[in-house]
């Protein structure tokens, strides 16, 4: 014999999967932003303005300067909000490859990522 189970059963159901799904994904993502390279913005530069990771690691730059700035890969691969001073963007690189960046408010403001295998 068959049960059909209730509409609420299923979305009990539905919402134990949701949340065990993001239990799986946290760590993950937690795990890419503490081992995240630091990058700073100061003095209208990326310092340093070229960095190596490896495919999967990722950077983290932080808005040292008194005005906005944006991180924004040349290619649109990726692209920060405008960061106010102390705010940070991190960016995970999976594939290898170099990727050119700037900022889009200051476009003399040039720095590049090389992800390596």
């Amino acid at each position: 014999m068959f049960v059909r189970p209730s509409p609420r059963a299923l979305y009990l159901v539905a919402g134990f999967m949701l949340m065990a799904a993001a239990v799986v994904q946290a760590p993950r993502a937690a795990r890419a932003a503490e081992a995240a390279i630091p990058a700073r913005i100061v003095n209208f530069a990326f310092a340093p303005p070229t960095l190596t990771v490896h495919a999967g690691g990722a950077v983290t730059w932080t808005n040292a300067d008194d005005e906005p700035h944006t991180v924004v890969a040349d290619d649109g691969a990726f692209k920060s909000h405008a960061l106010d001073t102390g705010d940070a963007f991190t960016q995970v690189f999976a594939k290898p490859g170099v990727y050119a960046y700037h900022c889009s408010l200051h476009p003399y403001m040039v720095g590049k990522i090389v992800v390596q295998r």
